[in-house]
């Protein structure tokens, strides 16, 4: 049953009061992780310690989304100073801790940091915990947004990514449920709705929406669709041990998988419900990207298609990799212009089609401006 654990009133007032106020401009790095970050990822670990002082570094480690903060908050503090990091600390805010976000303590802790670490979970401890009901940052926020400011780099995994979102954050839900039933507003104890947090998150990326554990999770129908509903123009999707290191409108994409930016400026809904125009673009390590002229610079190097038509349509698509799987096959593919697929669920069943239109172009491991259909 559905069920929305916090009251739509607290959603009317915190877009009264906004996500996160600052009046300072955002000057740190952000490395948004898509989650499960290998241990051994030093392309990811060793750029951001590198960028938090390295030897000289003091990383400040937040956990509240986890349902073992301790736990979790140990794990990175590990795997930050075995990547180089000269000492990383715990700032212990936590639902288990009543006005853990205000502490004095974990304020001070946050001053004397030199960068951040969040971990995942669910994002939505974390607005629960360092957001105030009027939508303001608490203390410890306050201070992390102060230290960012000053140039302190910030990276977040998972739900520690997902929390750095502006408006219209997402809380959950899967694909087929979102493209089917629409998005709504409220945190709910459901997969089956796509929710949305309309006053965001922390904030601290304002370029679009964002997905975390886009391809293994298959998520790019919930994106589209919650994009679609809240008229933003623009999705960045980052796929697992992957991250995509922000600084300003210049992002670039380092680690094993890729992020998927899906450009919806031409995109038109129809009837209840389609969506036709989406431009989809898979980044890989080294590519880069600029939010303000919406271009890409590509590392990888050009494809060359097979003579070979595409494999036949996935009958899952929505399922862990397979419409990534599918766009990288119709890359690969030189004698077909498009390729389909459906979800395995038929009450109603959708069809994805995914075409090479104007603009595309194909690379050895990625590809530009993918159209795609859902209906």
């Amino acid at each position: 049953m559905r069920r929305i654990l916090l009251a739509l009133a607290i959603v009317a007032a915190s877009l009264s009061g906004g996500a996160a106020t600052a009046s300072e401009p955002t000057k740190g790095t952000l490395f948004l992780i898509g989650g499960a970050l290998a241990d051994d990822n030093n392309a990811i670990y060793g750029e951001f310690v590198r960028q938090a002082g390295g030897a000289q570094a003091r990383i400040g480690v937040l956990s509240a989304s986890s349902a073992q903060p301790h736990w979790s908050a140990n794990d990175a503090m590990k795997q930050l100073k075995r990547h180089g990091a000269g000492d990383a600390v715990w700032i212990p805010v936590s639902l288990k801790k009543d006005g853990s976000g205000e502490d004095p303590a974990n304020v001070a802790l946050a001053a004397g940091a030199t960068a951040f670490f969040f971990t995942g979970g669910d994002q939505f401890r974390y607005v629960q915990t360092m957001i105030r009901p009027d939508g303001t940052d608490g203390a410890v926020l306050s201070a992390i947004r102060q230290r960012f400011a000053a140039g302190a780099p910030i990276a977040g995994t998972s739900a520690g990514m997902q929390i750095f979102a502006g408006p219209d954050m997402i809380t959950g839900g899967l694909s087929y449920y979102g493209v089917r039933d629409g998005s709504q507003p409220g945190y709910f104890d459901t997969e089956e709705v796509l929710g949305y947090w309309p006053a965001g998150g922390f904030d601290f990326f304002a370029a679009g929406l964002v997905d975390t554990h886009f391809d293994a999770r298959g998520r790019n129908g919930r994106s589209i669709r919650l994009a679609a509903d809240t008229g933003h123009q623009r999705v960045f999707g980052v796929g697992e041990d992957t991250a995509l290191v922000v600084n300003g409108p210049l992002m670039r994409v380092i680690g094993t998988n890729g992020v998927s930016i899906l450009d919806l400026r031409a995109a038109a809904v129809a009837g209840d419900w389609s969506i036709s125009g989406v431009r989809w673009s898979y980044l890989v390590d080294g590519d880069t990207y600029n939010a303000d002229l919406w271009s890409i610079f590509k590392a990888d190097i050009p494809g060359v298609p097979d003579e070979r038509a595409a494999k036949p349509p996935t009958q899952d698509i929505f399922g862990s990799y397979e419409m990534l799987d599918a766009a990288l096959d119709l890359t690969a593919a030189g004698l077909s212009t498009g390729t389909t697929g459906t979800t395995a669920e038929t009450d109603p069943q959708f069809t994805v089609t995914l075409t090479k239109g104007a603009g595309f172009a194909p690379y050895a491991r990625s590809f530009t401006d993918l159209s795609v259909a859902i209906g």
